[in-house]
């Protein structure tokens, strides 16, 4: 089994910076991509970021400019910088890789992002 756990949201005023965190855990050979949602209130879950294990990046053209994803091991964290009102969401990570059990894609439980005055 593999378990994402995330830390690092709360309640941020508008221009403001928080850094999310995503550890993947459990009996795991590789990671390959890792990545960030969001899923605002009576809207659909929409990507955010991804990186490869290669590194290589991209983003949601919304986010260009404001958000860093990067990883580390079994780490995946999302840089939030400027934040606007409209940033508020709940955050979720998505990791792909092999196991013990064989590929999985696994999703964060989710952590709330508020950006308010």
């Amino acid at each position: 089994q593999v378990q994402l756990v995330e830390s690092g949201g709360g309640l941020v005023q508008p221009g403001g910076s928080l850094r999310l965190s995503c550890v993947a855990s459990g009996s795991i050979f590789s990671i390959n991509a890792m990545g960030w949602y969001r899923q605002a209130p009576g809207k659909q879950r929409e990507l955010v970021a991804t990186i490869t294990s290669g590194g290589s990046t991209d983003y949601a053209d919304s986010v260009k400019g404001q958000f860093t994803i990067s990883r580390s091991g079994a780490t995946v964290y999302l840089q939030m910088n400027s934040l606007k009102p409209e940033d508020t969401a709940v955050y979720y990570c998505n990791v792909g890789g092999r196991g013990v059990a064989g590929p999985f894609v696994g999703w964060g439980q989710g952590t709330q992002v508020t950006v308010s005055s």
